[in-house]
């Protein structure tokens, strides 16, 4: 029940916190953040989920545009099976990046700042973690890539939601039981990085389910030229399908 009453709180708290993301947090509150988002982190390694949705959940509300910190506390939410909570958590991530998109017109000196500090974060993570899950430290490198192509995008141009946070959002709504939607995001993502081979196997997934035989063996196909290994349990399904 204590658990139950946290989580609520604290998603009471960040609908407060994306309404008034558009302002760039000081210096002392942007480095308070980013100590709670390695302690996160570092909760996150000891796989204390609770504790690290909690660090996370402080980190933005000390500043609501730390993008990656709103990330991870879907991450955590969902390690914690709380789809819901992950989806809110998601598009809060989106929110601050669309909102820091549009405050570069007017303040890209400290946009800039604050996205080269966001990529040093996601390389000291990969470096610090050398056994790290192959499929994430993609999904990192691709966060880079990411923030160092909008670093080069003209000004004014429009924003993109990035595929690692549609990937993640169609699957706090598959989780959620709404495969509707899972599917329509992860057709997002692989629209903004059809290179994103684990979108192509979760469209697979939602193919075979639907018993869409052809559609699921040309998604496993592009996953695995992606790069994504394919687990053969769902080739094998896939297969038996008419």
């Amino acid at each position: 029940m204590r658990a139950h009453i946290v989580s609520v709180v604290l998603m009471v708290a960040l609908a407060s916190t994306y309404a008034n993301a558009q302002k760039i947090a000081d210096e002392p509150s942007r480095r308070q953040a980013m100590e709670l988002y390695r302690s996160g982190m570092e909760f996150m390694s000891s796989e204390r989920f609770d504790k690290a949705a909690e660090a996370f959940a402080a980190s933005v509300e000390k500043d609501p545009l730390l993008t990656i910190a709103h990330y991870q506390l879907g991450q955590a939410h969902m390690s914690l099976k709380r789809p819901a909570s992950a989806l809110l958590a998601y598009k809060g991530c989106l929110d601050a990046m669309e909102a820091l998109h549009h405050l570069e017109e007017s303040n890209k000196f400290e946009v800039d700042k604050q996205r080269q500090e966001t990529i040093r974060e996601m390389r000291t993570e990969l470096n610090r973690n050398v056994k790290i899950d192959p499929l994430k430290r993609t999904v990192i490198e691709q966060r880079v890539h990411d923030l160092e192509q909008e670093h080069s995008a003209p000004i004014g141009s429009p924003f993109h939601p990035p595929a690692f946070v549609l990937l993640a959002i169609g699957s706090a709504h598959f989780r959620n039981g709404d495969r509707e939607a899972a599917e329509a995001q992860w057709r997002a993502a692989v629209d903004a990085n059809p290179k994103l081979g684990e979108a192509h196997n979760n469209l697979a997934v939602i193919y075979l389910q639907k018993g869409q035989k052809t559609e699921a063996e040309n998604a496993v196909k592009l996953a695995e030229k992606n790069g994504f290994k394919v687990h053969p349990q769902l080739k094998e399904d896939i297969q038996k399908l008419r």
